[in-house]
């Protein structure tokens, strides 16, 4: 009879995961397997040409011996379910976000990046590596939701699904995490305890009891080596499977010899051991870990859900609409939504013929038409007239700030700063290797009863956490801190931009000046009150800034409008009442131009011009003091599509060393934002999104202005509340001050690690004081970061 194979042990490792193989019979081209879930995920990125995955990591791959039941995800065929999961859908695309527990290195970005190589089904995917979520499109008609959980749990990413986690919630501590503190701190104090003869000394006839004592504590510390150090040798282990050593293997390490030193000595006879340490060692670095874990979760948080794009969205209520904040958006809201705004929930169109711009969820800019009852998604931007739309699920800020941080939006980066902190958080680990084994052999030949706490303190005190986190949580505090002061950064990296910004240029019209606080006076025929309020209907479907206060001023009825249209920089048409209207410049009402002073807006009905709105501008009382805030420090222009009647109060308010350009289009702003980034310029434009929206992209930093409007464009780099606008100087000099504050944090954390490792080289410092000394260092980097921060802010009176 035949001997199987199968059964014979060999000493070789899984190519795709790393496990022990027990068997060679999934061997596939010479590479072992240790099953056939990871010899088919092989086949499978072979077959597509992605084995790249494997030059990347060794072993990078999740083990697939456990095998999903076909119909674990058959629940996603459920409609209800669907609607949960999906943020937008078409004939063409499907949008949705899975959280992906498994994916733990640069094989599976890489991976999960190209899974449309896999499946042709998918469009696109989008990874999140801190989050471990994944982005992704599909195209319904070859790929489901169903068929993605499938083909992401075959190559051994199962998604983790709970609708119950659907809900916006402040994120909890593990709780495992918890116990093993617990543990470690009940074995910890014990052990202490049952110490105090070691400590003090003990008569001749109490050796017994010290021998007792010596062996409870031996027991005590078991659990804190077999589970309250489970998180460092899990963590190690994960790296030593790629061939790397992260920060946690010499706790690991130095837990491990410590007890086998510790045991060994008792065992022996020859002495208590170091038990105090090894579970001090755990304890300290375990609430060390806790207390950092729940800073930053607590930011995160605070950053997705407690923040909020400071824009309004129009709610209908008793008739009439009401601005209301994003976050106070529920479900039954009728929200009135005007040409150009953001649908900033997903909803029923109940009145109105909507044409929605879906580029800011799909990149596809063609508007797709949508009647009444059906369903309109939110990131949808409404390019036709007023529609109202019944919300169905609520505002998820989280989503709309991934929207805006698409590749799609987001200027070219520049190059890293802040190599050398990289260079270090990938050497670090090898580099205190190094030290404690020349700190080891020194000992040796000098002084052996020193080697013990010499390479044990060293493993412990020496730390980059807080070296490669103050930058996180630096800037996580100030974007904090600027959103509670009403102004919304697109990510992080914009406060490093604004920080070296040296030239402003704002746009005029609903920047500089107040929309709430023009006087209107219209110059030409009388009209009557069928005609203003044919007027201010047209008017209301816009969100420029003149067509708005129109809208309040000409308030007499409200009117059906149809074929409504808007051309930046031009003007407004549309059907009312059967009649044709325009409200626009000159040229674009009249077809010439007609010479005149002042912010002028010309009517025509049917193609007969009836006239035009005679705008008095009010600027907004800040001006004057924010430019001479700003104007020692930058250089300041200010740009409008207005004639330059305005050129002499705008000399007053703004001095006579600022640039003014008048008459300026869309291609025109955009040109000088070019045209300045040449001469070396790192600009800042300042507008109201709407004629602005190419030189807001253009410049380095792009800023909105936001008031009681809906008038978001994901061109802005950030949004800034109207009211804040006076602000602004003390906003660029808190970023400028963040740069310092991140400076002085890596030379805080770089002189910790320096003199930690001087005393422990020598011997002279006990591995319990460094188990405190490590932790502790993380937690008052993170704390002066954030204290410095808050108090710069105070200093600034933010």
């Amino acid at each position: 009879m035949p001997v199987s194979s199968t059964a014979s042990p060999v000493s070789t490792v899984c190519y795709h995961c790393g496990e022990p193989c027990v068997t060679t019979r999934f061997k596939l081209e010479e590479k072992p397997f240790c099953c056939e879930g990871c010899r088919m995920v092989y086949q499978l990125l072979q077959q597509n040409d992605l084995c790249t995955y494997y030059d990347l990591n060794t072993n990078p791959g999740i083990n697939q011996r456990v095998q999903v039941r076909r119909d674990k995800f058959a629940f996603l065929e459920d409609d209800k379910v669907k609607a949960a999961l999906v943020s937008y859908q078409d004939d063409q695309q499907l949008h949705t976000t899975f959280y992906l527990p498994q994916m733990h290195c640069s094989s599976c970005l890489y991976l999960l990046e190209n899974l449309h190589r896999i499946n042709p089904g998918v469009i696109s995917t989008r990874v999140n590596f801190a989050r471990k979520e994944i982005d992704v499109v599909l195209n319904p008609r070859l790929c489901s939701l169903r068929d993605a959980a499938e083909l992401l749990t075959s190559i051994g990413y199962e998604p983790y699904i709970s609708l119950n986690d659907l809900k916006q919630k402040r994120p909890s501590i593990d709780k495992s995490l918890v116990y093993q503190l617990g543990i470690a701190g009940f074995c910890f104090g014990n052990i202490m305890l049952l110490s105090f003869p070691e400590y003090l000394g003990v008569d001749a006839s109490e050796e017994a009891l010290r021998g007792i004592f010596r062996w409870i504590n031996f027991a005590l510390a078991l659990p804190v080596l077999l589970y309250s150090a489970l998180p460092f040798y899990e963590s190690s282990w994960k790296s030593l499977r790629h061939r790397y050593l992260n920060i946690d293997a010499p706790i690991a390490l130095a837990v491990i010899i410590t007890f086998i030193r510790s045991a060994h000595e008792v065992i022996s006879g020859t002495g208590g051991g170091y038990f105090d340490s090894m579970t001090g060692i755990v304890f300290f670095m375990l609430a060390g870990r806790i207390l950092q874990d729940k800073t930053y979760r607590q930011l995160s948080f605070e950053r997705d859900y407690t923040s909020y794009f400071p824009v309004a969205v129009s709610v209908r209520k008793d008739g009439a609409e009401v601005p209301t904040t994003l976050p106070d958006i529920r479900n039954g809201d009728t929200l009135v939504i005007h040409n150009e705004e953001l649908i900033p929930a997903d909803g029923i169109l109940t009145r109105g013929k909507a044409f929605i711009d879906y580029s800011f969820v799909t990149g596809e800019s063609v508007p797709v038409a949508r009647e009444m009852g059906e369903l309109v998604y939110a990131g949808g931007k409404q390019t036709g007239g007023n529609i109202e739309v019944l919300v169905v699920k609520e505002v998820a800020q989280s989503y709309l700030t991934r929207l805006w941080n698409r590749d799609t939006f987001t200027k070219e980066p520049k190059k890293e700063t802040h190599s050398f902190v990289d260079l270090l958080s990938r050497y670090f680990t090898y580099i205190v290797f190094s030290i404690a084994a020349a700190t080891a052999i020194y000992w040796y030949f000098t002084d052996s009863s020193r080697v013990w706490p010499a390479v044990t303190s060293i493993f412990i005190i020496a730390c980059p956490c807080a070296l490669l986190l103050s930058n996180t949580f630096t800037n996580g505090n100030v974007l904090r801190i600027l959103s509670r002061n009403g102004l919304y950064l697109r990510n992080a990296a914009t406060i490093e931009t604004i920080a070296d910004i040296d030239q402003i240029v704002f746009d005029k019209t609903g920047t500089l000046t107040s929309p709430h606080e023009q006087e209107i006076i219209f110059e030409g025929f009388a009209l009557t009150d069928d005609e203003r309020g044919m007027v201010a209907a047209l008017a209301s479907n816009s969100t420029h800034p003149l067509s708005r206060s129109l809208a309040q001023a000409e308030h007499v009825g409200r009117a059906c409008v149809e074929s409504f249209r808007e051309l930046p920089g031009r003007g407004i048409s549309g059907m009312v009442n059967g009649k044709k209207l325009k409200l626009g410049s000159a040229r674009f009402v009249t077809g010439t131009e007609v010479p005149g002073s002042g912010t002028r807006v010309y009517l025509s009905v049917d193609e007969e011009a009836k006239g035009y709105f005679l705008f008095r501008n009010h600027y907004r009382t800040a001006v004057p003091a924010l430019a001479r805030e700003l104007k020692p420090h930058y250089r300041l222009s200010v740009l409008s599509g207005d004639n330059d009647a305005e050129r002499s109060n705008l000399r007053q308010l703004l001095g006579a060393d600022t640039q003014l350009l008048f008459g300026q289009q869309p291609e025109d702003k955009l040109h000088y934002i070019e045209q300045l980034q040449k001469a070396g310029h790192q600009v800042m434009m300042i507008g109201d999104g709407l004629n602005d929206a190419g030189a807001l992209k253009q410049s380095d930093v792009g800023l909105a202005v936001s008031e009681q409007t809906n008038n978001f464009t994901p061109a802005s780099d950030a949004i800034i509340e109207a009211r804040s606008l006076p602000l602004l100087h003390r906003f660029i000099r808190l970023c400028r001050a963040n740069k310092r504050i991140v400076i002085a944090s890596f030379v805080l954390s770089i002189v910790y690690n320096i003199i930690g490792l001087y005393f422990a080289v020598q011997g002279n410092l006990s591995p319990l004081i460094a188990a405190i000394l490590m932790p502790s260092s993380s937690l008052s980097i993170v704390l002066l970061t954030f204290g410095s921060s808050n108090l710069l802010a105070r200093w600034f009176k933010l």
